[in-house]
């Protein structure tokens, strides 16, 4: 299924995942009060002026994807977490570190004030 919001992806799921999700979102929305939300990338997505992060649930982890940059920037406090380029993994099996999200879709959204 082709979802077009937000709400119909965490729709999608029920019980400890849609509770991430909806604190994920929750928590991207306090940082980010501005934020326009939409759907990319078939992922949840907060957006102002480009993409500041997108967020999904997977089997074992929720992903949050907020550019190449940020894992570089934020290496110190992700080394107990699988990164890729532009992607971090936090495991469902371990509190989800929504302060260090705060923290980043902040940081984030400096970057994008100084690109324009």
């Amino acid at each position: 299924m082709q979802v077009k919001t937000i709400d119909e992806y965490i729709a999608q799921y029920d019980g400890e995942v849609k509770a991430i999700l909806e604190q994920t979102r929750a928590v991207i929305r306090a940082a980010a009060p501005d934020a326009a939300e939409k759907i990319a990338w078939q992922m949840p997505t907060f957006w102002q002026k480009e993409n500041i992060i997108h967020f999904a649930a997977h089997k074992n982890h929720l992903g949050i994807y907020p550019g190449g940059e940020a894992t570089t920037v934020f290496a110190d406090k992700l080394t107990e977490y699988k990164t890729s380029k532009g992607a971090i993994q936090f495991p469902y099996n371990g509190p989800i570190p929504y302060s260090l999200i705060t923290e980043i879709v902040k940081w984030r959204l400096e970057q994008i004030g100084t690109k324009n």
